[in-house]
């Protein structure tokens, strides 16, 4: 009787790992539930996404103390990224101001503003969302294409690859020419961090030698 012999596939010594976004948001369920959502999970991207919610305070402040405190100990690989995720909301421009100079510190630190709230950046991805100049306008123009919306009920199901996509190219024409700090008026630049999210490719790096 002739045994099988088993196959010998040698190992590549190279090894493909994905870039980490580790982010900090402002709210405690919409951003993290948002970014948590299928369409923003392997196969259709190569990143990792290491969320760091609001708890108590949301102020920009206390986003920046939170990613402070986390990255203290962590070791930045190449292609990692750092996103702070802010509204504009009451806050006053010297906070806001705060966070842009400490993400201006290295290219891997980043800013995500959205003038007035994140729902505004919800509502690209059904239309072109002129006519709004506050947050009542906003959120009534997103119930119109999400009428079950609240901070705690996104409508997951809502958001697919193709309007994600649809909300990078108008959120796009409407930071042109592009903001250098943040929306002054009603924008979001958090598709720059979306279009980073779904266009990055992993990253290579040699694998561990054996250890026998």
């Amino acid at each position: 009787m002739s045994s099988k012999r088993r196959k010998f596939t040698r190992r590549s010594n190279i090894l493909e790992y994905r870039p980490v976004f580790i982010i900090a948001t402002e709210g405690k369920r919409t951003e993290p539930d948002y970014l948590r959502m299928r369409v923003f999970k392997p196969p259709q991207i190569s990143v990792k996404i290491e969320l760091l919610p609001s708890k108590d305070s949301s102020s920009p402040n206390s986003v920046l103390h939170r990613m402070k405190e986390y990255i203290k100990d962590y070791k930045l690989r190449e292609k990692d990224e750092i996103w702070l995720v802010i509204d504009t909301d009451q806050w006053k421009k010297r906070q806001i101001e705060q966070l842009y100079n400490w993400c201006e510190i290295h290219s891997y630190t980043n800013l995500a503003v959205s003038n007035p709230q994140f729902e505004y950046w919800l509502l690209l991805h059904f239309e072109d969302g002129h006519g709004v100049h506050n947050k009542s306008e906003c959120l009534r123009k997103l119930k119109c294409h999400c009428p079950n919306y609240s901070k705690s009920n996104l409508e997951t199901h809502k958001y697919t690859l193709s309007n994600v996509k649809d909300a990078i190219k108008r959120a796009k024409l409407k930071d042109n020419p592009p903001c250098e700090k943040w929306p002054e008026n009603t924008g979001t630049t958090v598709y720059r961090m979306i279009e980073r999210i779904i266009t990055l490719t992993p990253t290579l790096a040699p694998l561990p030698p054996f250890i026998l």
